[in-house]
Parts: structure tokens; sequence; C-alpha cells
């Protein structure tokens, strides 16, 4: 037998996902404006950024980043195509890549932050209180953590 969800819980649920895919059309023409790159060339380059040595395999990327295997491949060619970063055979395994942010990739990330940073505040952080955004941090973790 099938649980059905409360009108709340439905009511929370289209709003979660209405205010993400505003939020995300503020951030992308705040970025656009800035005559900056899209939202995920910054996601891409800030988790290669944040490893050691500045690459991983790229199935390891497509984890962290949360695009499909084929969003991410026509990525990469686009961050490749504009020395970004660089892909390169795995040595364990030679069906998969390796995918290293390059030097003009470590500076577009620290260039687009700026606008970045700009826009979380202007589009969300400043609609909420320290303890509200705390409050929703903690609830979204929950539903990150949560099995299914």
């Amino acid at each position: 037998m099938s649980e059905k969800p409360s009108d709340i819980a439905v009511r929370a649920w289209a709003r979660l996902i209405r205010a993400q895919q505003k939020l995300l059309e503020h951030v992308e023409a705040d970025l656009t404006g800035a005559k900056l790159p899209p939202l995920g060339w910054y996601d891409v380059l800030l988790e290669l950024q944040r490893e050691e040595g500045g690459c991983l395999r790229q199935f390891e990327l497509c984890e962290k980043v949360l695009l499909s295997k084929y969003n991410l491949s026509r990525l990469l060619d686009r961050l490749e195509e504009a020395g970004l970063v660089k892909r390169q055979p795995c040595k364990e395994d030679r069906r998969g890549a390796v995918v290293t942010i390059t030097a003009s990739g470590r500076a577009m990330q620290k260039k687009m932050w700026p606008a970045y940073q700009r826009a979380i505040e202007q589009h969300f952080a400043r609609h909420l209180s320290a303890d509200e955004a705390e409050q929703l941090s903690q609830l979204m973790k929950r539903l990150i953590d949560s099995p299914g």
C-alpha cells in the first residue's frame, strides 16, 4: 500500500523546485551579465580545484557535480576546448578518463567566484536570517542524506 503525501508536503515540494529553478535562473543571468561562463562550468572547475593535484576520474566528477554522464561529457568537451581542463586516459582503466584543471581553469574559477558570490547574496542569503539559513541547510542535509 502506497502512502499519499499530504497537501502540505506537495506544496513544499513544488515550492522547493520552483525556488531552485528561480534561483538558478537568477545566478545564470548574473553570470551572463558579467560576461562569464555558465554555472555548470564553475561547478566542474570548483570540484577539480578542490582536489589535491586538481584532477578526478570522470566518473568521480560526475558524482560530485550531479550531471548526467552525457551532459558532463559535453560540458567537458567545451571546457577542454576553452583550455580550462584537460582529459587523459586513466592509467588503471584505459576506458576511463582523468580530468585535470589547468592554470587557466583555476583562473576562471577564481574570476567567476565574485559574481557567483554576489548572486548568492542578492538572490538567496539576504532573504534569510542566519538561523533560517541554518535550519534550511539542516533540512536539505536530511533530504540529501536520506536513503530514499
